[in-house]
């Protein structure tokens, strides 16, 4: 796949620019100058510009089957709508690292996810939502579905993309904004007000940044 990526990268920006939409293009294979293949998640905005993000943990599956290395670097990316995050699949599971985003400014967090099968699943959806309520954060979840029966590690996925809301009262109950059938390929559609999320924050029933205990703990970023 390492092969395809100036390819993919070349649509896909052109697709963002086409459409006059903001695209977060999943993750993709990348072999990068050090001769290393990382996972990287590029963002393609309208205005042509491309962006990216490492995973920082790669699965045990992923340094297994296709030597995949971590990154080290975690920061905002700029957009037209303000300042997003992107966690991959399982990044997604470490709590400090949305929260160094958060503490950067970031207010809506991308996970894009490959999973195989419903377990595997629905640990990166507990670990996403609880990004949500903890950093009072929208968090966006999208996976891919359907079967490659012949290619090993990747034959099969399970997956249900959603967009998560902090659970309060200005959110829906369920902190769920949209979502969509398992395994169907779907659409899922949300309008987020970032206004409602400093509601939230400075007025909700519960304010976990607020409520913060900095003479306790801290997260420190080492790089």
């Amino acid at each position: 796949l390492t092969s395809y990526t100036d390819r993919f990268k070349e649509f896909m920006r052109d697709l963002a620019v086409r459409f006059n939409v903001n695209i977060i293009g999943g993750s993709h294979p990348t072999m990068v100058d050090s001769g290393d293949v990382q996972n990287i998640s590029y963002v393609f905005l309208r205005d042509g510009s491309i962006h990216q993000q490492v995973k920082l943990h790669p699965t045990p599956n992923e340094k297994r089957w296709w030597n995949i290395k971590g990154g080290t670097e975690l920061n905002p990316i700029p957009t037209d709508c303000g300042l997003i995050g992107v966690l991959i699949c399982y990044d997604s599971e470490f709590p400090e690292t949305a929260r160094h985003l958060v503490n950067q400014g970031v207010r809506i967090l991308f996970v894009p996810f490959c999973t195989d099968e419903r377990q595997s699943f629905m640990r990166v959806r507990y670990c996403a939502h609880a990004r949500a309520v903890e950093n009072q954060i929208y968090v966006v979840m999208a996976g891919n579905i359907g079967n490659l029966p012949n290619v090993e590690n990747m034959d099969i996925q399970y997956a249900q993309s959603c967009i998560l809301t902090p659970c309060d009262f200005p959110f829906a109950r369920d902190g769920i904004a949209a979502d969509t059938t398992p395994n169907v390929e779907m659409i899922a559609v949300a309008d987020l007000n970032l206004d409602t999320l400093s509601v939230a924050r400075n007025d909700g029933t519960v304010q976990n940044l607020r409520d913060r205990r900095f003479d306790l703990y801290e997260v420190r970023w080492k790089l």
